[in-house]
């Protein structure tokens, strides 16, 4: 299977390598490895790896601590294969060649670009802010892993974040500035692995996806969520 392995580490000559010996001893073949941060020192890095399904995640986890310096963040199950430049603008295209499925379109292709479980189109009541609590999102479209019904956390008010809920699963939440409609990506908290929370580029990734996707659909967009019509006859 496929893990997705996010370590912080510190930004100097060899550490890297020593990661990636590590992952080879334990039984990890890489296949990508993409820098998410580097500031102060420190950086962060994600690898996609192979991972022999009847290994012990804890050899991994316990080789990598061993490592002066070296933090595992999270260590998951990615869906897809790994993101390769062009992707995003793929998936633009997609949209403007058939926008009537623009949404559901977005919402299907998001997990498997940010490793993710699954992610919805919600629609958040405009009012919400005048609401007890918030407002109440309705579900516009979801992606086929989906739980029915998805658990949304609080996605309000309206701008681009990342959030943990209660039961420790991380979201990535992206506004289409249009109808109350907002993504909602989801990395759910299955043991013994544990997602890393959405890094802040992840965030940003979205919410451009978003903001592009809302300019190609345009007026589309306040239709989903809507009641549908049926005609009578």
């Amino acid at each position: 299977m496929l893990l997705r392995v996010r370590v912080t580490l510190p930004d100097r000559p060899g550490t890297l390598g020593q990661v990636a010996r590590t992952l080879g001893v334990s039984g990890a073949d890489i296949v990508q490895v993409v820098v998410l941060e580097r500031l102060g020192g420190r950086a962060v890095d994600d690898f996609t790896v192979v991972w022999p399904g009847a290994a012990r995640v804890e050899r991994l986890l316990a080789g990598l601590a061993a490592i002066p310096g070296v933090r595992v963040d999270g260590v998951w199950r990615a869906i897809g294969a790994p993101t390769t430049t062009g992707q995003d603008a793929e998936l633009l295209a997609q949209v403007a060649a058939n926008p009537a499925d623009g949404v559901a379109t977005l919402v299907d292709a998001v997990p498997g670009l940010l490793a993710a479980d699954w992610a919805v189109a919600a629609v958040v009541p405009m009012d919400w802010a005048s609401r007890t609590g918030g407002g109440t999102a309705t579900v516009g479209h979801a992606s086929w892993r989906a739980p029915q019904p998805p658990p949304l956390p609080e996605v309000t008010p309206l701008r681009a974040r990342e959030l943990t809920g209660a039961d420790g699963s991380h979201y990535a939440i992206a506004p289409f500035g249009r109808n109350g409609l907002v993504l909602v990506v989801a990395r759910e908290h299955t043991e013994p692995l544990t997602a890393a929370a959405f890094h802040s580029t992840e965030v940003d990734r979205l919410a451009q996806l978003v903001r592009a996707g809302a300019v190609i659909l345009g007026d589309r967009l306040d239709l989903v969520g809507a009641p549908s019509v049926t005609s009578v006859t």
